[in-house]
């Protein structure tokens, strides 16, 4: 289908945004939101998000990728993805406005993007929010890390033989690497603090929602490694992952970024079919 991509420019509490919005010739009725994280702009590492808008509009679905506030062409300062809410919401007003015929949006984002679009969902209860599609969400404390890197990094090194030839042959400073090893161990087991923290608030976010989530994880990366530790240790993501209406689809050896041309196309082909369902069980106008 033929495409057409148009620059828009739309305001956020005083400040100007820009963004590019990919233009089916025959639009269906849902449209793409792709949240962009930080620091980061609308092209996406490896044109990640160009390639991606492109695809899904050749497919009939409108998308808009922006740049928050502080970011890219946007006025204003740089802000975290906790305080992006009044980003996210401007734009689908302005992918609505540019294209009338969108009734219902799915939110698309990776890493603290994803993170971003769950506590949107948690602050707004937006109902034009068909869909989410989050990617290797972001869940990030002294605490996770440490965890992922005892449980994958550490257990690793005692399986390399780089690191027994290194301790046998006495260049490991052994006494260095214990007390990291220490360090991170406490980081591990401590008690988290008692206020509310940004990931719960995305567990409320993802529970409350009643529409369909597509989770796309990548295997070779310590972000998702992180989100799968603590969604399955933590309370307030108990059972989260496999409540209906949740697709899981997993890349055994993608990055984080997906950065080779394979992985990306595998990404936009996922995110199709899943839209594709979607899409058909909107009620129609």
């Amino acid at each position: 289908m033929n495409i057409t991509e148009a620059a828009l420019s739309f305001s956020c509490a005083d400040q100007n945004l820009f963004g590019i919005l990919a233009h089916p010739e025959q639009p269906q009725d849902l449209g793409i939101v792709i949240v962009v994280g930080g620091p980061q702009t609308r092209v996406g590492s490896h044109r990640q998000f160009v390639l991606l808008s492109r695809a899904l509009a050749a497919a009939g679905y409108p998308v808009l990728r922006f740049d928050v506030r502080g970011m890219g062409d946007s006025s204003g300062e740089q802000r975290n993805f906790e305080a992006i809410t009044p980003d996210i919401g401007a734009a689908i007003d302005s992918l609505q406005a540019a294209c009338p015929d969108v009734r219902h949006i799915a939110l698309w984002g990776l890493c603290d993007a994803a993170s971003a679009a769950l506590l949107y969902c948690d602050e707004t209860h937006d109902p034009r929010i068909a869909g989410l599609c989050l990617l290797n969400p972001w869940v990030r404390s002294a605490a996770t890390l440490a965890k992922t890197q005892v449980k994958h990094y550490y257990g690793q090194r005692l399986l390399q033989k780089e690191f027994w030839v290194k301790l046998l042959s006495g260049r490991l400073n052994v006494v260095g690497a214990l007390a990291e090893l220490l360090h991170k161990l406490g980081q591990a087991t401590a008690k988290t603090e008692p206020h509310l923290g940004f990931q719960e608030r995305m567990a409320r976010g993802w529970k409350d929602f009643t529409g369909p989530i597509l989770l796309i994880l990548s295997g070779n990366d310590y972000t998702a490694k992180e989100f799968l530790e603590y969604a399955a240790s933590a309370n307030s993501w108990h059972g989260l992952l496999e409540q209906a209406g949740v697709t899981r689809f997993d890349l055994p050896n993608a990055d984080h970024t997906f950065s080779s041309a394979k992985w990306r196309d595998t990404v936009a082909e996922s995110c199709l079919r899943w839209l594709d369902t979607i899409s058909e069980r909107q009620p129609r106008a």
